[in-house]
């Protein structure tokens, strides 16, 4: 994207990103075309990447290639995945490959190739602080640009009429495990950094593998598929109470639908912190494939009699843990549903703990005398996912994936990104240059003036209103 010809230099921009993951390269990319928005997106890292450490070979994305960066929104646009395809000259061998759901890796590789395209995108920038100015009625965006090495090289200040936040999630590490982690002699280590330890942990004795989730069960099925039979020596926990699957039938998914999002929305704030926690499975579970790759894996290390050195064991939490020696480590664990305790050594660990969105406060110190918070200090966020400022704030900060707690499960969700977007900017340049549909799911969320909402105007027959079973 170019500055607009018209405008000076050192004008105000009209937006600034900050951070530069699949939400706000999605922006970005549908940004691209709208040649009269003067956009600018910093991200401190030197190039894009997206979870390099768990593009293990054969994770599947868990969205179809349709949620890419732009196509739910705009499929004529050049940066499609499919377009993408037919740049690298790979289109046909897509086409008979017949999958619908793309490896994380050629994921990766085809926002790099987003990434590299797009003029508006600043990477070695550090953004340090976001304040704003009254007087000018303006935000102002400090940063720091790095060098090759991550080092200082120049320090900025960028003025923009808006601010776009989209500096993702950082992984979560428990509290017993933290001081374990930060011991750097001590092999435990997040998924988000398995393939760089990689080699480390295929040659310790014994693994153990916290966390039951998608990131769990594909680190234990490429440690399992990758040690030798009858001394796999794994352990694999977590605390969920089975190792379950993830919702995936086609009327669940309509949860991460705009429909359901602004439904979300709608709801009182003790509703959705409920619904959030209660919705794990929607989200949080493992998709089939993998779990049946894992008991085929184990079924077959039992052709020639006995069972595999492997526990897999939901429903346990780790209560403390320690080191022995030097390479060892002890882990106190409980039992959720017998309360039972028991103690395990382990040579290595995995946490495949999650993620969790990025506190927002030290980037919007500045900003924190307008913000407006719920009962729970956490930013109040609108329908157009927007931070709810004061009034005498006349620009706007939008967020991206930072809105869990007000716009539901579907916040991380790449099915949706391309949609937000499209609203942002709906939003941003006061028109529609992404025209949104008005209904995306089959299921009606909630009733409207306590009778059922009908489909639309075109649909005449009266609804027998229910006493049971609604």
């Amino acid at each position: 994207m170019n500055t607009p010809a018209h405008q000076a230099p050192d004008a105000p921009r009209d937006l600034v990103g900050i951070g530069i993951g699949p939400f706000n390269l999605s922006l970005a990319a549908l940004a691209d075309p709208l040649t009269d928005l003067d956009a600018v997106f910093y991200e401190q890292r030197p190039d894009f990447r997206w979870h390099p450490g768990l593009l293990i070979d054969g994770a599947r994305v868990q969205v179809p290639f349709l949620a890419d960066l732009v196509t739910l929104v705009d499929p004529a646009s050049p940066w499609t995945f499919l377009n993408h395809l037919r740049a690298r000259e790979r289109l046909f061998p897509f086409y008979f490959a017949e999958r619908f759901h793309i490896e994380r890796a050629e994921y990766d590789a085809y926002c790099r190739w987003v990434a590299g395209n797009l003029p508006a995108l600043r990477f070695h920038h550090q953004v340090d602080a976001v304040r704003w100015n009254p007087e000018r009625d303006l935000f102002e965006v400090d940063y720091t640009q790095l060098d090759a090495d991550g080092e200082a090289e120049a320090l900025g200040r960028t003025q923009t009429r808006n601010v776009v936040l989209g500096i993702g999630t950082e992984p979560h590490v428990p509290d017993p495990l933290r001081p374990l982690v930060e011991d750097p002699a001590v092999p435990v280590v997040h998924a988000a950094d398995y393939l760089r330890h990689r080699d480390t942990l295929l040659a310790a004795g014994h693994v153990t593998v916290i966390g039951t989730g998608q990131s769990g069960a594909e680190v234990f099925l490429d440690l399992l598929r990758h040690r030798p039979a009858g001394r796999e020596r794994l352990h694999w926990l977590g605390r969920t109470e089975a190792l379950a699957p993830m919702e995936y039938s086609k009327l669940g998914l309509e949860h991460f639908t705009p429909d359901y999002t602004r439904y979300f929305h709608g709801l009182a704030e003790p509703v959705r912190d409920r619904l959030v926690a209660a919705q794990w499975q929607l989200h949080k579970g493992i998709d089939a494939d993998t779990t049946a790759a894992i008991h085929d894996e184990l079924y077959r290390r039992t052709l020639d009699g006995g069972w595999p050195d492997t526990t897999l064991t939901p429903g346990v939490h780790v209560r403390t843990a320690g080191r022995i020696a030097a390479t060892q480590v002890e882990l106190h664990l409980e039992h959720e549903q017998q309360k039972t305790r028991s103690r395990l050594t382990t040579d290595a660990v995995v946490l495949a703990t999650g993620h969790r969105e990025r506190p927002l406060g030290r980037l919007l110190a500045g900003l924190d005398p307008y913000m407006r918070r719920d009962s729970s200090e956490r930013p109040r966020v609108d329908d157009r996912h927007r931070l709810v400022l004061d009034p005498c704030v006349t620009g706007n900060v939008y967020v991206q994936n930072a809105e869990t707690h007000t716009h539901g499960v579907g916040t991380p969700d790449l099915g949706l990104a391309a949609w937000r977007s499209a609203t942002v900017l709906n939003d941003l340049t006061g028109r529609e240059p992404y025209p949104l549909p008005a209904r995306t799911a089959f299921t009606t969320f909630g009733l409207q003036g306590g009778r059922p909402q009908l489909p639309s105007a075109r649909h005449h027959r009266a609804l027998t209103p229910l006493v049971d079973g609604i």
